[in-house]
C-alpha cells in the first residue's frame, strides 16, 4: 500500500528526528533524508511536500551544505526551518548574513507576532512564544516572498511565497517549546502540500503483515527476544504473519526486573509458535562474579548472550531469516544507505558465524518509539509490554554498583517493584519518562528495632525528558517519596538508607553506569 510522502532533507540539526515525527503524528508518512539526495532520487519517490532542517552551518560559508537549486523547480511545496529558511532565502536570490549584537540574533525562548492570512499561521494565534536558536540574519528575502513573522528585534521571523508554495521559518515549530508549532506543520501539510492523512499504525500492521508472508513463504524465521518494546512487537508481528514458522529465543539471564520474564513469556502464550525461554541466571552470575567495572559489566553480559543464543540456535537448525527490532532512529544514526549492514548484528550483540539465513527482516525499521508502542497496541500486546520503560540490555547489572550477586540482584529487583509500584499506584507513571532504583556499593549504619544495621543504599531515580539526549529529575511529591521509603526499608531486607537522585542530564546520565 503506497502513502503519500514528504521528505525531510537532513542538514545536521539536533531536531531532525523529530520534525519527522511530528509529520507523523499528523498522519502523513515522511522519510529523513541527507541533503545530499539526488534529484532524481526525490523526483522518483514522488513526495507532496519537503522539509529543511535546521543545522549548526551559515549558509554563506563555503563549505556549508546546499541543495541543487532545481529543487526548487519541480512544483513541490517547500518549509525551511532555521538553517532550511536560511538556504531557502540564500538561493533563491536573497542575502543572509551574521546577525548584529543588538538585532536579529535569536536564542531560547521568543515572542513573535504572525500573519493569520499565510496558509502557514491560519486558524492560529496571531502571537505566541517560540524557540529561536540563530545567529544569521536575512537581511534581504528573495523576490516573491512575504514577511509573515516578526519579532521585537527580527522583521523577518517568518517569509511565504505562496504561490509557489515556498515557506520558511526561523524558529523551531517541532519543538515543545514553540506554541502551536505542529499546528504549523499541520497547516503546512494539509492546507498548502493537500495531505489526505493515510498514516497509520492499522493500515501499517496490515501492509506488514503482508509483506512478511511474502518474503518468507514457507521458509523459517529466528528471533532473538530481549523483552524490551522493539522486540516484543517484532515478535508479535511476526507471530501474526507466519506463526509456528518463527522461533523466538529469550535469554532469561537472572537480571531483569520482578516478574519481567513471566510477563514476557505469558503475552507471547496465545500465539502458534516456537518460545524457547532459556533459564541461564546461574551462568551469567558465575561469569559476573567479582566483577565490578560497568563496561566489563557490559562486554561479559553480550559474549555471553552470543553463547545462549548459539547453542538454541544449534538445536533449531537451518533458518532462512534472522529477524530484528531495529527501529528508524537507528536507520537515521547509522546513514540511511548502509543502516542494513551497520544494524544487522546490532540486537543479538554479535551473530555465531555458523547461523546460516538469506536475509535479515526488519519489519520496524521505518516507525519511531512512539509508532512501535502504538503498533503494539493494534497487535493486541498487555500494555505493560507496549509502555515499557526503556531498559539497558545488561539489565539491573548496571544498576547495582560495585560487584553482583544473586542477593543483591534480588534486593534490588525488590525494591525496585516497589518504586514502580507506588509510582502507578500516586498515578504518576504517564508523567514520568524513566524511573528506576539502584543499588549502591556505599553501606552505613542505621537503627531497626532495638539494634543496630550496617546495611546498603539504595538510591531512586526518575526523570521526565523529550528526547533522552537531556532530562531534568522529576519533581516526585514528597508524600510519594515518604511511602516508597518507609516501604522498602520495612519489606526489603538489607537496605537502611533511601536517596533521591535530584541531578539532570548534563551533567549527569540518566543511567549510573
Amino acid at each position: 500500500m503506497s502513502h503519500q510522502t514528504v521528505i525531510v532533507l537532513d542538514f545536521g540539526g539536533q531536531y531532525n528526528q523529530l520534525i519527522a515525527r511530528r509529520v507523523r503524528e499528523c498522519g502523513v508518512y515522511c522519510e529523513v533524508k541527507p541533503y545530499t539526495m539526488p534529484l532524481s532520487e526525490i523526483r522518483a519517490m514522488a513526495p507532496i511536500g519537503i522539509i529543511f532542517t535546521g543545522g549548526p552551518g551559515s549558509v554563506y560559508e563555503e563549505k556549508a551544505p546546499h541543495v541543487d537549486p532545481a529543487i526548487f523547480e519541480l512544483g513541490i511545496p517547500v518549509l525551511g526551518i532555521c538553517y532550511g529558511c536560511q538556504l531557502m532565502a540564500h538561493t533563491l536570490g536573497g542575502e543572509v548574513v551574521p546577525a548584529q549584537e543588538d538585532t536579529a540574533r535569536e536564542y531560547g525562548r521568543t515572542e513573535v507576532r504572525f500573519d493569520a492570512d499565510c496558509k502557514l499561521f491560519q486558524d492560529l494565534p496571531e502571537q505566541a512564544f517560540t524557540w529561536m536558536s540563530h545567529g544569521d540574519y536575512m537581511a534581504r528575502v528573495p523576490e516573491g516572498f512575504a514577511l509573515t513573522a516578526r519579532s521585537r528585534s527580527c522583521p523577518n521571523v517568518a517569509i511565504a511565497d505562496e504561490k509557489r508554495g515556498f515557506y520558511g521559518v526561523q524558529f523551531h515549530p517541532e519543538v515543545g517549546h514553540t506554541e502551536n508549532g505542529l499546528g504549523m506543520i499541520r497547516n503546512f501539510l494539509y492546507e498548502v502540500c493537500g495531505a489526505v492523512g493515510d498514516w497509520t499504525m492499522g493500515d501499517y500492521k496490515q501492509t506488514a503483515i503482508r509483506a512478511v508472508r511474502e518474503k518468507v513463504g514457507k521458509g523459517k524465521v529466528l528471533l532473538a527476544l530481549s523483552g524490551g518494546v522493539d522486540s516484543s512487537v517484532v515478535a508479535a508481528l511476526l507471530a501474526e504473519a507466519v506463526g509456528s514458522q518463527l522461533t523466538c529465543v529469550f535469554v532469561d539471564h537472572g537480571l531483569m526486573r520482578k516478574d519481567e520474564g513471566d510477563e514476557v513469556e505469558r503475552a507471547f502464550a496465545r500465539w502458534d509458535i516456537n518460545f524457547v525461554r532459556v533459564d541461564a541466571e546461574t551462568r551469567f552470575l558465575l561469569k559476573l562474579a567479582g566483577v565490578t567495572e560497568p563496561e566489563h559489566k557490559r562486554k561479559i553480559i553480550g559474549e555471553e548472550f552470543i553463547r545462549v543464543f548459539e547453542e538454541e540456535a544449534k538445536k533449531i537448525g537451518k533458518v532462512d531469516f534472522l529477524a530484528q527490532g531495529t527501529i528508524y532512529p537507528d536507520v537515521i544514526e547509522s546513514g540511511a544507505g548502509d543502516a542494513a549492514v551497520i544494524k544487522s548484528h546490532h540486537n543479538v550483540g554479535g551473530l555465531p558465524d555458523y547461523v546460516d539465513f538469506k536475509e535479515i527482516i526488519e519489519p520496524l525499521r521505518l516507525l519511531f518509539k512512539d509508532e512501535v508502542r502504538q503498533l503494539g497496541r493494534e497487535l493486541g500486546l498487555p500494555e505493560y509490554l507496549v509502555s515499557r520503560q526503556p531498559f539497558p540490555g545488561p539489565g539491573l547489572a548496571i544498576r547495582i554498583i560495585g560487584d553482583i550477586t544473586k542477593e543483591k540482584a534480588d534486593t534490588l529487583r525488590e525494591a525496585d517493584f516497589i518504586f514502580r509500584d507506588e509510582i502507578a499506584k500516586a498515578g504518576l507513571g504517564a508523567n514520568i519518562n524513566q524511573y528506576f532504583a539502584v543499588l549502591t556499593n556505599s553501606r552505613s549504619v542505621g537503627v531497626m528495632g532495638d539494634g543496630r544495621t550496617y546495611d546498603y543504599t539504595l538510591a531512586l531515580r526518575a526523570v521526565t525528558t523529550d528526547d533522552f539526549m537531556t532530562a531534568d529529575w522529576a519533581r516526585i511529591p514528597y508524600e510519594v517519596l515518604d511511602r516508597i521509603s518507609v516501604r522498602i526499608v520495612n519489606e526489603v531486607k538489607g537496605i537502611n538508607r533511601i536517596v533521591y537522585d535530584i541531578t539532570s542530564k548534563p551533567p549527569a546520565t540518566v543511567e549510573w553506569e
